[in-house]
């Protein structure tokens, strides 16, 4: 019984010493990007719904340089118009929709990013889906050495509950871990 204990507790401890060395060793890793790439070089736009399509397409006017990507967002022939409207070039936006959730919206393209040798992204989302989409990023981007610049879409609906943030969180630290977020989970 003892030993099993003993066990334990060096497993405890290990556990929590790992998921505090890589805590620490992410602002690092963001502030060697930021140091590296001081402006954005991509546009990331996460889905839900078409009015960050259309801010999207409005804020990439005034940076008509950058790449863009949308990840799960409104259907292709209805993004393009939306994009197509505003003057931005067909080129320069990629729609993916790999994403299933706001952790996934990370995951699938961050191995894009990192391809391209993007360091640091503008992460657009409404204002009510910015902190859990700041977490997210933080760890995801964070871990791969990507930085990024949060704008927000003013809305009028209430910030999302700490629940999600907190369980989002910790999917995405699992990702850092075993490429898998727990999206099946459903929870």
């Amino acid at each position: 019984m003892k030993i099993l204990l003993k066990n334990q507790k060096l497993i405890l401890i290990t556990t929590i010493s790992v998921l505090i060395s890589i805590i620490s060793i992410i602002p690092l890793k963001l502030a060697i990007a930021r140091y590296q790439s001081p402006s954005p070089q991509a546009i990331l736009t996460l889905g839900g719904g078409h009015q960050r399509e259309v801010f999207t397409a409005e804020f990439a006017r005034s940076h008509p340089n950058l790449p863009i990507w949308v990840s799960s967002g409104t259907n292709e022939v209805r993004a393009r118009e939306i994009f197509e409207s505003a003057g931005v070039d067909n080129h320069r936006f990629h729609l993916d929709y790999r994403a299933t959730d706001t952790v996934t919206n990370f995951t699938t393209v961050v191995a894009d990013f990192k391809q391209q040798n993007i360091n640091h992204i503008y992460l657009i989302t409404s204002d009510f889906h910015l902190p859990r989409a700041k977490a997210i990023a933080f760890v995801i981007l964070g871990s791969q050495g990507i930085t990024y610049t949060p704008v927000s879409l003013a809305t009028n609906r209430p910030s999302e509950p700490k629940f999600k943030i907190v369980r989002d969180f910790g999917r995405a630290f699992l990702w850092v871990f075993i490429k898998r977020t727990g999206s099946s989970l459903n929870f």
